[in-house]
């Protein structure tokens, strides 16, 4: 007759411990690894998501007219100049941009950038730009405008010319001394002939001190912080708009909160910082984050812009 041993008490005990503990560390193991995943993925959204916000105002800025910047604390408050714009108070970032697309053109550039101030007529209302095509310019605004601007509402500004940042480019909202060709922009239309400017604001250019460089410029930009809740925003940005002009007549220049044909995109959510700052000709922005996914998490990304 055979006779079956079974397990001890001992042996079930040591089983039983054993199993405990291959459960407690490997649920452990297992919730740490899951942890681990997600960390990884929240980090990689809110690397690539900052790092496009940042690379998208620093393209943008680049081809800023450095005396035109300008920082406000609010939609609505009063415009400070960059370099004036202290502490991290300030929500809104605003300039007027250089037609950049147009200055690269495809075998040449569009517009020269380059005025003869030795071939001007008597009543000075004709600027000469050699090697302009204002009609090719105009049509190359109107696609990136989605047909909301063209060569009429654009505007130049002379290259080394004095300005005052905050009356000379309609960010106050008083355009008279734009309108008389007083400002450091300079509302402009084409002409017959492709290569001329003249003034869109019925004054001539007299009295105007004209460089013979200058940058065209059709659209202002704002990025602009939104608060949310949890201490987390939105970053949107707007173009598409004028200060230089009174598009829909009501005596106030377009600002991006107004303006008839402004457009705008959210560039990011959960953010919770963006500040910028100016050091002379040199900018600085960043962009901060956090996601509470898992556990509050918070990354800052930063461009410095020549």
């Amino acid at each position: 007759m055979f006779k079956r041993s079974a397990f001890t008490m001992i042996e079930l005990i040591f089983v039983i411990v054993i199993m405990g503990i291959i459960g407690k560390f490997g649920v452990e193991f297992l919730a740490q690894a899951y942890k681990s995943f997600i960390f990884s993925k929240v980090n990689h959204e809110l690397q690539s998501t900052s790092e496009q916000a940042v690379e998208i105002i620093a393209k943008r800025l680049e081809s800023r007219i450095r005396s035109s910047v300008i920082a406000r604390t609010a939609t609505t408050s009063t415009p400070i100049p960059i370099a004036s714009a202290s502490g991290n108070s300030y929500t809104v970032l605003e300039w007027i941009a250089t037609d950049d697309d147009g200055f690269r053109g495809t075998t040449k550039p569009l517009w020269s950038g380059i005025i003869d101030v030795d071939n001007h007529d008597a009543n000075s209302s004709i600027l000469v730009s050699p090697e302009t095509n204002t009609s090719a310019t105009s049509a190359l605004i109107s696609v990136l405008s989605d047909g909301d601007s063209n060569i009429s509402t654009s505007a130049i500004y002379f290259v080394g010319s004095n300005s005052n940042t905050i009356t000379d480019y309609g960010w106050d909202g008083n355009i008279t001394r734009i309108n008389s060709q007083k400002g450091a922009i300079h509302p402009i239309t084409s002409n017959a002939t492709l290569d001329q400017f003249v003034s869109s604001t019925g004054s001539d250019f007299s009295g105007v001190d004209v460089y013979e460089y200058y940058k065209l410029a059709w659209t202002a930009y704002a990025i602009v912080y939104e608060a949310g809740t949890n201490g987390k925003g939105t970053l949107r940005l707007y173009w598409d708009y004028q200060p230089w002009l009174d598009s829909d007549g009501n005596g106030v220049s377009d600002q991006y909160d107004t303006a008839p044909h402004v457009k705008s995109a959210i560039l990011m959510e959960n953010v919770s910082t963006f500040q910028f700052m100016s050091i002379g000709s040199i900018m600085k922005i960043q962009v901060c984050t956090k996601s509470d996914l898992v556990e509050e998490y918070s990354l800052c990304k930063e461009k410095t812009i020549f």
